[in-house]
């Protein structure tokens, strides 16, 4: 691992929007505390844990894409998360064994994780850099000890902005990526939206603010913003689970009913 380690101090007490999200997915690495506020969201919106898989399958989707047809083989992927299998490198290197990845993420639960994502293939580089998404310069920095910022690199930010309030940069730290990316690069962006399901968005977003982790809802229009100046790919700014479902493999369904995140892909010329 690159960068400065900390101390591994995971907080107990207070849900994590991370562990939540690992929970809704089936995992093992969340606290009662994580259910809890998991289970409260569900009560308002039964549709969460679909949300949450749904993403989870759009960065799938995605990676298949550019890995295969469009032929990047420098990932990215900054707001990790806890390892899930298959995790971004797993898909990337499947289609290219020699593909270059790049985890970030600033949370202790992740780095505690991390070894898991480091199982590449012998052929490739997977590396994890801990940072937070709010310094785009030290990401940017420490991944260039990894990626060829003068070749493509497919930019994931996967469920992160929504974290991201707009006081704290969120379209600049944004830019700052994207601005120092080489033309064929991707920028593979998820956001939450309150466009679908307003009264249930809201609802959630005043639980987890009672938890102390703050979210921001975009609209459409808001998350194209994030695409300025980039060739958006077909189907466009849509909901998670309507992006290129011809790319699904093995996908069991999940049920009816809206998703409220945005997922898109956009090129840079």
């Amino acid at each position: 691992m690159t960068g400065t380690e900390p101390a591994l101090r995971i907080d107990t007490t207070r849900p994590h929007p991370a562990r939540v999200y690992d929970w809704y997915l089936g995992g093992k690495d969340n606290y009662p505390v994580d259910e809890a506020l998991g289970r409260q969201i569900m009560a308002i919106d039964t549709g969460a844990p679909r949300a949450a898989r749904s993403n989870r399958r759009f960065m799938q989707r995605a990676t298949r894409h550019l890995a295969g047809s469009a032929g990047i083989r420098q990932f990215l992927d900054i707001g990790t998360g806890i390892p899930t299998e298959p995790n971004l490198h797993q898909i990337a290197q499947s289609f290219a064994p020699d593909a270059r990845v790049v985890y970030v993420d600033n949370d202790p639960i992740v780095l505690a994780h991390a070894e898991a994502l480091l199982r590449g293939t012998p052929e490739g580089v997977t590396e994890y850099v801990q940072a937070d998404a709010r310094e785009p310069g030290a990401i940017l920095e420490q991944a260039a000890r990894v990626l060829d910022f003068d070749r493509p690199i497919a930019l994931s930010l996967i469920a992160l902005l929504h974290f991201v309030a707009d006081t704290d940069g969120t379209y600049e730290l944004v830019d700052t990526l994207v601005d120092a990316l080489a033309p064929g690069s991707c920028l593979v962006l998820s956001c939450m939206t309150a466009d679908f399901e307003p009264e249930n968005v809201r609802e959630g977003i005043e639980r987890y603010a009672a938890g102390g982790v703050t979210l921001v809802a975009r609209t459409h229009d808001e998350v194209g913003r994030f695409f300025t100046g980039l060739e958006v790919l077909e189907p466009g700014i849509v909901s998670v689970k309507d992006w290129r479902p011809d790319l699904a493999l093995d996908e069991s369904p999940l049920g009816d009913g809206p998703v409220s995140l945005y997922g898109a892909v956009g090129v840079k010329s």
